[in-house]
Order: C-alpha cells, then sequence, then structure tokens
C-alpha cells in the first residue's frame, strides 16, 4: 500500500512563497548578460512552463527558506529551487534538475549521472561562473555590478 494518496498532491499543500507550484524556481544572476542569455534559451527549450526563471538580484524573487538562501552562494552559482522547497541544488546539480524538465535535454539526463560526469561538470560550472562576465560582451562595454546593491550574506536583509 502507499502511504500517500494517489489523488494527493506531489508537494505540501502551502508551499513557501515565491515558489510558483508545479514548477521549478531558476534562481540566476539577472546582472550578467551570459546568464540572461542563458536563461533565454532555458525559456526556449521549456515547452510545459516547467521552469520559472527569475533574478536572485530582486529580493522579493528569493523565497523565505530555512537555512535562508545565502546571497554568496547564490553570486557564486545558479540555484534551483523545487516547488516546495524541499529541494535547493546550486550550480551543476542546479542543471540537472533543470535538464529533466527539458523535453528536448531530458533523453540526455541520465547521462549527467555517470560516473565523473558531476565532478567535472561541477569544475566546468564554476569556471564559466567566474568569467561569466567576460564570455559574452557586456552592455556598452559595462560589465561591473552596481555598488551598493544586494549585501552579503543573506539576501536584501533575510536573515
Amino acid at each position: 500500500m502507499h502511504s500517500r494518496h494517489l489523488n494527493s498532491p506531489a508537494c505540501k499543500p502551502k508551499t513557501p512563497a515565491g515558489i510558483p507550484h508545479g514548477k521549478l524556481l531558476v534562481l540566476f544572476d539577472g546582472f550578467c548578460p551570459f546568464c540572461q542569455a542563458s536563461v533565454k534559451l532555458l525559456k526556449r527549450l521549456d515547452w510545459f512552463n516547467r521552469l520559472e526563471c527569475k533574478s536572485f538580484r530582486d529580493a522579493s524573487n528569493v523565497p523565505e527558506l530555512q537555512p535562508p538562501l545565502s546571497y554568496a552562494a547564490m553570486e557564486a552559482e545558479m540555484h534551483a529551487v523545487s516547488c516546495c522547497g524541499e529541494k535547493v541544488r546550486a550550480g551543476f546539480a542546479a542543471f540537472r534538475m533543470i535538464a529533466w524538465r527539458l523535453p528536448l535535454v531530458a533523453p540526455f539526463a541520465p547521462l549527467l549521472y555517470l560516473p565523473g560526469v558531476g565532478w567535472i561538470g561541477q569544475k566546468a560550472y564554476l569556471w564559466v561562473a567566474r568569467n561569466r562576465f567576460s564570455l559574452i560582451p557586456c552592455k556598452d562595454g559595462v560589465c561591473t555590478l552596481p555598488s551598493g546593491g544586494a549585501q552579503a550574506g543573506s539576501v536584501a536583509g533575510k536573515e
């Protein structure tokens, strides 16, 4: 016997604020031209609208979770948050979560779990993340982050 009724929701009835029910929340750097281009590609591949991509630079886009999401961690790596807020993944692990939700990519998602792929994928992801401001020409030649935006630690004062 199953412990959960077949018609019951897959998630808790009450999802944390900021996480759309039934979608994967992808938090990315909205100040980064490379990240913006990547999100545009994700949206084109998201045929069934299963992703909700939002910039973590706007504190209202970041759900209140326990433990809270770190601004420094989100600046270093993209984060993916499950619809219930129960799973939070960063970097290549977030890419794996995203891959399962994209029809053209999902058939290849199992390959992302082969031995060694996670290690290599995370190393490659971190290199791209560190160099993201030099990978795509910046708007008007400016690739610096605005000063005085969000603070270090938790997002925009959320602690």
